[in-house]
């Protein structure tokens, strides 16, 4: 029993580190945002999910310890207007901390729930992620957009239908790891973005050059514009990622 424990203990530090790794790695280089030409989706809490999913809150949280501590230093490194917001670990790293225990126990919770369910849910989710990759696809093609954000957008694309088919194929549902991965999202733009209005939102409004008075307004569309894009983007490859790892432990 002992050596089991320890054996897990140490798989999950293990993982704790490798995916805090990658976090940091993501936040310093390009590979933390993707173009797909009518936005900028951010993959830094993408690791942060799958922590959570694949060892639990526990490891989520560490996980997202890591990213807002990398936050800073980044923000440091390379300072913005939005530097001095950044450096309150209440805006930069308790947000971070609660996407690993939210999407963690989402993942527990929803596991719980009946199969057929969870099948039907998961149709229905690759059904929208597919229909607004499509979109996503079209606009840029129509509007010119360049080769990479179109081919990253038909690699999304291709991937969400192989999801959906895969979902039609199998029993087992990943319905768990999509609810998962989009509250895990949502849960870093609205902690990050409340925090941001809560203590900062005349200077935040001062520091992007918009009038203080609609501070609700911008940061709320914020939110829908760049924080629902991102969970469906983070949907797709976290699930895809998951889905492989768990496959792995059989």
């Amino acid at each position: 029993m002992n050596r089991t424990n320890s054996r897990t203990k140490n798989r999950k530090l293990i993982i704790t580190s490798i995916l805090g790794a990658i976090t940091v790695a993501l936040g310093f280089t390009p590979l933390g945002f993707i173009p797909l030409g009518i936005l900028n989706a951010t993959t830094l809490h993408i690791p942060v999910i799958i922590g959570a999913i694949v060892e639990g809150p526990l490891v989520g949280a560490l996980v997202g310890l890591i990213f807002g501590i990398s936050s800073i230093m980044r923000s440091i490194m390379n300072t913005t207007p939005l530097t001095p917001f950044i450096m309150n670990p209440l805006v930069s790293v308790l947000p971070r901390v609660l996407i690993g225990i939210f999407a963690g126990y989402t993942y527990i919770w929803v596991k719980k729930l009946d199969e057929k369910l969870l099948k039907n849910l998961s149709y229905i989710a690759w059904i929208i992620c597919s229909a607004f990759l499509g979109y996503v696809l079209y606009s840029n093609i129509a509007n010119g957009g360049t080769t990479m954000t179109i081919i990253l957008s038909a690699i999304f694309l291709a991937l969400s239908l192989f999801m959906l088919y895969y979902t039609n194929k199998k029993m087992n549902s990943d319905f768990a790891a999509v609810a998962s991965s989009f509250i895990g999202s949502m849960t870093n733009t609205v902690f990050f973005l409340g925090m941001m209005y809560v203590l900062y939102a005349e200077q935040y409004m001062i520091a992007v050059g918009q009038p203080v008075e609609l501070a609700r307004k911008v940061i709320f569309g914020i939110a829908i514009t760049s924080g629902i894009p991102e969970a469906i983007l983070s949907v797709i490859v976290t699930t895809a990622v998951v889905k492989g790892v768990l496959l792995s432990k059989r």
